[in-house]
């Protein structure tokens, strides 16, 4: 225990309230003693940034780990995307890529998986295939599929899927065209 510790009397018309008394020459000395460590303390502080820039490091860490540590990559990629709030697009990001494992090898080969839209209120995967059959085929599997979805990301991460068709050819114009013909006759649309 320092000096400072102790309860100082207060005698005379100062513990009456009425008048602070001069301080005494103990108390001046207090005073100028607990200045001086302050000052000390300040200096010594000052000393220790210098030597530290000099040696060209500033914080360094200690024995304990803390956030300046390294850490693995996965780690670091896992706090930044819990960080921005990235969680629903890199699950369905995921979900693109493991696409044959969730619907299987045939329906795969025929339907790809073409955007996610993440927005609360709509939550819709969109597919495209390469025929009608395979869209009318994923159609009747949709709402199976959600739900594999929905177990894989999470309850309500996918409301919809919305189902293509196969792109129709380009319109082209030409000689050998047929006068109201909409394109070819094959499946599509």
């Amino acid at each position: 225990m320092s000096e400072e510790d102790f309860p100082q009397p207060v005698d005379g018309p100062a513990a009456a309230g009425t008048s602070v008394p001069e301080a005494s020459g103990v108390d001046l000395a207090r005073v100028a003693l607990r200045a001086a460590k302050e000052q000390a303390k300040a200096r010594g502080a000052a000393a220790q940034q210098k030597k530290q820039a000099r040696r060209g490091g500033g914080l360094r860490s200690g024995a304990r780990a803390d956030g300046r540590d390294p850490m693995a990559l996965g780690a670091a990629i896992n706090r930044l995307i819990t960080e921005r709030g990235w969680e629903t697009p890199a699950a369905v990001g995921g979900v693109m890529g493991r696409w044959p494992q969730i619907v299987g090898e045939d329906l795969a080969k025929h339907c790809v998986p073409v955007r996610f839209d993440d927005e609360p209120d709509a939550r819709v995967l969109t597919v495209q295939c390469d025929s009608t059959a395979w869209a009318t085929q994923l159609r009747l599997l949709a709402p199976k599929l959600v739900a594999r979805l929905n177990e894989d990301l999470g309850h309500g991460t996918v409301r919809l899927i919305k189902v293509l068709g196969p792109g129709a050819p380009r319109r082209g114009y030409g000689p050998l065209r047929a006068p109201g013909s909409v394109g070819p006759g094959d499946t599509y649309g």
